[in-house]
């Protein structure tokens, strides 16, 4: 009958049962170790969250990163600390095809966690930037999403290609041959390969953000949503129009969220026979109107032209908010405090006629 220490020395698949009990206690050990790490990393940050503490800076990247942290590369890794207790030799076949497939494994979990990670800290990053400035969580909000999309692929890209490098595959043939048939995917996807380039261009320079009210041609909207390949703008008779990325950056924008005030001008006509005194007066009383106003600034108020049907004055004044709402609120009131005015002038418009068309006196038949 055997005892512990012959079971203990007895040989199993290339090494002895204490060898693999050893395996197994690291493998159990790490693994929990890690889960453990993972539970008091989050207890930790509700505990802070709950007491209405600021969580420190590095402490929150690394808890993000922590819950970023996939089972699949935490199975791994305690898997690569028990395989690393045993000996696998090279000269059996088998024991090389199975250490040879466990490493192609963790090679590619760890460099899928290491894009993972990366693409967390980069989100973290762009979110920390727009909580850092003030007023412009709308522009950040609209290229956000762009900037990740690009900035995710580069990053997945560059981790399959260091993935591959490090499992013994040569990456610049590889590299010649996706230069090669890049080419041809550009030529035939050149249209998506627009608009995205387009939105990088919208994300980068920030011609609109989120919010704005926008006048793209004979369209005029408020943006909602600024995609990688389109944008969405609600136009104001209600319905949702989605505008490619490149058809935007090719045309005249005209951005009514950018302005600090708007504009208002308009003629007052009057007729010929109002007496001089009252045309003298119309200019200073509609200032005064204007200046009276709330969130209005006048700029001028003159006669301008002597027509064959009126006389007619120019008013300028700009209303000191960009909103459209604001703007109609202020131009209602105006309106309606110059017609008041005017009527105490006595100031009458003139009145278009209506001249009935000729009738042609039908032809006589030169035999009656």
């Amino acid at each position: 009958m055997l005892n512990l220490d012959q079971i203990w020395k007895q040989g199993l698949l290339w090494n002895s049962v204490g060898d693999w009990a050893v395996a197994l206690v690291v493998f159990l050990a790490v693994l929990i170790g890690l889960f453990v790490i993972r539970r008091i990393f989050r207890a930790r940050r509700r505990k802070w969250s709950e007491s209405g503490q600021s969580v420190p800076l590095a402490f929150d990247l690394t808890s993000q990163l922590v819950e970023k942290t996939s089972r699949l590369f935490i199975w791994s890794v305690a898997l690569y600390c028990a395989i690393e207790q045993l000996t696998l030799p090279d000269s059996n076949h088998i024991a090389h095809r199975i250490n040879h497939g466990v490493d192609i494994v963790i090679t590619l979990v760890f460099w899928y966690q290491a894009a993972r990670w990366a693409t967390a800290t980069l989100r973290y990053a762009m979110g920390q930037r727009r909580r850092s400035v003030l007023g412009q969580e709308a522009a950040l909000a609209g290229s956000m999403e762009i900037i990740l999309f690009v900035a995710g692929a580069v990053i997945w890209a560059l981790a399959l290609l260091l993935a591959l490098d490090n499992m013994g595959v040569a990456i610049r043939p590889l590299l010649a041959g996706l230069g090669i048939g890049g080419i041809a995917v550009a030529l035939a996807v050149q249209a998506v390969l627009g608009d995205l380039l387009a939105s990088m261009s919208i994300a980068m320079d920030k011609p609109f953000v989120i919010g704005d009210l926008l006048s793209v041609d004979t369209l005029t909207g408020t943006v909602e949503y600024i995609g990688v390949k389109s944008t969405r703008i609600r136009s104001i008779t209600g319905e949702q129009i989605v505008v490619a990325n490149s058809d935007i950056t090719k045309s005249r924008i005209r951005n009514f969220g950018r302005m600090s005030e708007r504009r208002v001008s308009f003629e007052i006509p009057v007729i010929h026979d109002t007496p001089v005194a009252t045309l003298r007066a119309i200019p200073a009383v509609l200032r005064s109107v204007i200046e009276a106003a709330p969130r209005a600034r006048f700029v001028r108020c003159n006669l301008l032209n002597l027509t064959e049907t009126a006389l007619r004055y120019e008013v300028v004044y700009f209303v000191r908010a960009p909103e459209l709402a604001v703007y109609v609120e202020v131009q209602h009131g105006i309106m309606i405090a110059m017609m008041e005015k005017l009527r105490e002038l006595r100031v009458q418009f003139p009145t278009p006629t209506q001249v009935p068309m000729p009738v042609l006196a039908p032809t006589q038949n030169p035999r009656n």
